[in-house]
């Protein structure tokens, strides 16, 4: 499958917060209670919220989009980095990857990451990093196949619970 993978620009707040809730939602139901996933996605996902960052020039959303009608299915987040470790000028946190379900195993995944590779060496970054759950294991093997290795650790609050995450980091 080919899928299309774009720039956000303005106006393409609604689709990536109405993907970013829906991935949201197939990774962590079950391990996230419902109330606080709810009250993340609402704070976290808004459509505001990713209109400011399609609007904000340090940072890069890329959409990716099915072939048959362009529905959103996954998407990419670039921002300034925001996590304990050590950064400087050349750091980009890569805050979001993610793609809906019916795309695995499809290498969207994989053309997510080279997409927001090439986008952070495009606007001069050495490094990026990213926070992952410390229990997925799905999503960190798929980040070390992707040539990311352990930089740090960081505990990440949803609604009332706090998660151990671990952060990765990949020379660019």
């Amino acid at each position: 499958m080919t899928w299309r993978l774009r720039r956000a620009e303005p106006g393409d707040g609604p689709a990536l917060s109405l993907v970013a809730a829906a991935s949201f939602l197939e990774t962590f139901a079950g391990i996230i209670a419902g109330p606080d996933m709810v009250r993340h996605c609402t704070l976290n996902s808004s459509a505001d919220k990713f209109e400011g960052w399609i609007a904000d020039a340090k940072s890069v959303a890329t959409l990716a989009e099915h072939p048959d009608g362009a529905a959103p299915v996954g998407y990419t987040l670039l921002v300034p980095p925001d996590l304990p470790v050590p950064t400087d000028g050349h750091d980009i946190e890569l805050r979001r990857i993610y793609a809906l379900s019916l795309t695995r195993g499809t290498g969207l995944g994989h053309k997510l990451m080279a997409r927001a590779i090439d986008d952070a060496r495009a606007m001069g970054k050495r490094r990026m990093l990213l926070g992952v759950l410390g229990i997925n294991a799905q999503a960190r093997a798929f980040y070390e196949r992707e040539g990311f290795t352990l930089a740090g650790e960081r505990q990440f609050r949803v609604g009332d619970t706090v998660y151990n995450d671990v952060v990765y980091g990949r020379a660019l």
